[in-house]
């Protein structure tokens, strides 16, 4: 099972994406399993999973993420907890 949260940067979303985009590239391949980035109305919101709520909060509020998103220029997000991971389907096509 995979534990769902969400991260929500405030901003303009076009201006945002680029700064995703860089801290997604600064992350090793594979290191990332699921990961949404929805554009709204206040800016990006992006879903991530990891193994466990643990997990998830270990790094959501560790010196690694946090270092990473200053790197990519990207301000600090409200952090959610969303739960369990269920059941997911995924399109062989990822799209950026």
């Amino acid at each position: 099972m995979m534990f769902v949260g969400a991260y929500h940067f405030d901003g303009h979303a076009d201006e945002l994406l680029p700064a995703f985009h860089r801290l997604l590239d600064g992350f090793p391949p594979g290191a990332v399993q699921l990961l949404l980035c929805v554009g709204t109305a206040s800016g990006l919101t992006v879903f991530d999973t990891c193994p466990s709520r643990a997990e998830f909060e270990a790094f959501s509020g560790g010196d690694t993420l946090r270092a990473a998103l200053a790197a990519a220029g990207l301000p600090r997000p409200r952090v959610e907890p969303i739960g369990d991971l269920h059941h997911a389907v995924v399109a062989e096509k990822a799209s950026r």
